[in-house]
Parts: C-alpha cells; structure tokens; sequence
C-alpha cells in the first residue's frame, strides 16, 4: 500500500532571487504543481531578503538601498511524503539556508 499522505515543507533564503529559483526547481525537477507553493518573509515584517539580489544588486549607482532587507524569504510547499528526499535535494541545490518538514 502507497503512502499517499502530504507534508508542508519550508526552506528559508536570503535573498529573493535565490527563493525564485526554488520555486523553478520544485516545479520544474520535482513536478509540485505551482499553487502548492508559497513564498513570504520568513518574519512579520514585509522583505526582499537579507542582501541585495538580481536587479537590487545590478543597479547603476551599486546595490539598491529602497529594498526592504529585513529577513529571509520562506519557500513552503504541500508535497507528497514520497516526494521529501527529492525535493529536500531541489531547495538544497537553490540555496537553502535551512530547511523543515512538518
């Protein structure tokens, strides 16, 4: 018998890009459908990261200083308990700084 039961897995980044890239690599390499994925400030406040990233850090003048930079971005996804390793793998690779399953 299968084990058809899901999970609610969260990784943290540091900068939004890097979080971005996790959502491609869920979807792309793992097959999470897209609106099983969730992406906010790991904290309260509203932020970007915590350092400038993409077009933040690739500014004429050196890195932006409107971004809000006030905590890590959280990556969670609803996956099948089946799909942990791999997709452990898949944030690991985008550049998780932690990552949990509950």
């Amino acid at each position: 018998m299968a084990d058809d039961s899901t999970i609610t897995i969260r990784a943290t980044f540091e900068t939004r890009e890097a979080a971005d890239l996790a959502v491609e690599h869920l979807v792309q390499q793992c097959g999470v459908s897209r609106p099983d994925i969730f992406v906010q400030s790991a904290k309260s406040e509203n932020s970007a990261g915590i350092s400038p990233s993409g077009g933040d850090a690739s500014h004429e003048e050196g890195a932006r200083s409107d971004a809000k930079l006030a905590g890590e971005i959280e990556v969670s996804a609803d996956i099948a308990v089946s799909q942990i390793a791999a997709v452990q793998r898949s944030l690991g690779e985008a550049g998780a700084i932690r990552v949990s399953g509950r």
